[in-house]
């Protein structure tokens, strides 16, 4: 059980606690309510590239990022990073508990306002723009995740991932338009502050008060975004690059994280993909022989998401072939209800994970602001009941609504001969 304090600020910051006297060290989580799924079609990649900007120096802290350059969090014995993906950003940072008052400065004067000089965004945009690069277009098969996404999305901002659209819209960003961005969605009133580990929840509010009390609410839009309408019709598309071998990707539509069938969808993967005894592994990898490496899971996403299956097909293996015999295993996942003991060994390896994930502190800092802000930071209790919860029979009735032609879209990756 972990305990959870919490308290909101004046300015609307909310704070979630837990301490934990086992470790000397503390963890702040910062997590900002915006994601690329709040970026304008024509400025996308703006949240990714603001992950990179609050390393680039803030009002009262220069470029404390540069490489060059000891950061006060090194010099105080800690780490920091940041990650974003369509929905939020995060940032966080650990330290020994006697330092902890910098992570407190730090984090706060970010998010009071950043260092706004061209040097900084120059700095910052050749980061993003290699990074684009290196994973899109460098890298095999670096943009199925724009294909698959384009297919499958035709209005919902999912339609870009994190990084963006294209290289140009991080290219032409103006320091305006990025300190607009900032304004808008940077705001205590759009951020919930994790901090576990080895300080108390008084502390805590003393600290939280002192440095980001003084930062005035912003007027952070309310988000309304446009809405996918049902498929109705399988989507195919062919694609031919210089890569090894060829990839099949597959992507359903299914409920969003809010939702009671998300848990559903998680264990079906589980079922398909996850270990060697998993029927994607058993059936397709080591009896048939039809892939060499074939994996499924969920995007998790706070709007609708998707589900996705990649595999690479053995030599002598079509794409076809392997699309097809994808489909006899998600028909006998439709037609067969799995078995008690398949479907309990899948529920005693997620418990065990859970319970690993959550001796650790940052990773508690980390999930605590993340359940607050899709409910309330006290249900990371409650996630091993619901996912023990789902049956066989949920199952079934999931796979046979989701796991149909007029749900999916297909992406044929083939290797140029």
């Amino acid at each position: 059980m972990i305990n959870v304090n919490r308290h909101t600020l004046a300015n609307g910051l909310r704070i979630v606690h837990h301490e934990d006297k086992s470790t000397q060290m503390t963890a702040l989580n910062i997590l900002y309510d915006v994601g690329a799924r709040d970026e304008d079609p024509d400025h996308t990649g703006f949240a990714h590239l603001f992950e990179h900007l609050m390393f680039g120096g803030s009002v009262n802290i220069p470029d404390y990022d540069m490489p060059d350059y000891d950061t006060p969090v090194q010099n105080a014995g800690g780490e920091n990073n940041a990650w974003t993906n369509n929905d939020i950003t995060n940032y966080y940072i650990t330290l020994p508990y006697q330092n902890v008052e910098t992570g407190f400065w730090l984090e706060s004067d970010r998010m009071l306002s950043l260092d706004f000089s061209p040097r900084s965004l120059e700095v910052q945009r050749q980061v993003v723009i290699e990074e684009f690069k290196q994973r899109n277009l460098n890298q095999p098969y670096g943009d199925a995740s724009h294909l698959i996404r384009e297919m499958a999305y035709l209005t919902h901002p999912y339609r870009w991932p994190t990084i963006g659209k294209e290289i140009s819209h991080i290219a032409n960003a103006t320091l305006e338009e990025v300190k607009d961005f900032f304004f808008r969605f940077y705001a205590p009133n759009n951020a919930i502050l994790a901090v576990t580990g080895h300080i108390s929840f008084e502390e805590t509010i003393r600290l939280a008060e002192k440095w980001f009390g003084p930062i005035p609410r912003r007027n952070v839009p309310v988000r309304n975004l446009p809405q996918e309408q049902p498929q109705t019709a399988i989507r195919r598309k062919s694609v031919k690059r210089p890569v090894p071998v060829d990839t099949l990707y597959m992507a359903f539509h299914i409920c969003n994280r809010y939702h009671p069938e998300y848990y559903t969808y998680d264990m079906i993967t589980d079922v398909l993909s996850n270990g060697k005894s998993s029927r994607f592994i058993q059936s397709l990898v080591q009896e048939q022989k039809i892939f060499t490496t074939i994996d499924a899971y969920i995007s998790g996403s706070l709007d609708d998401g998707l589900l996705q299956i990649t595999g690479k097909p053995s030599q002598g293996i079509s794409l076809q072939d392997a699309e097809s015999a994808i489909w006899k295993e998600l028909e006998r996942l439709k037609t067969v209800p799995v078995e008690e003991t398949e479907l309990e060994k899948v529920k005693n390896r997620y418990e065990s994970e859970q319970i690993f994930n959550n001796l650790n502190y940052l990773n508690v800092a980390t999930n605590l602001a993340y359940f607050e802000l899709i409910g309330q930071a006290e249900d990371i209790n409650k996630e091993v009941e619901k996912y023990r919860a789902v049956t066989a029979g949920q199952i079934q009735k999931a796979a046979r609504q989701t796991f149909v032609p007029e749900n999916c879209s297909i992406l044929y990756y083939l290797a140029e001969q």
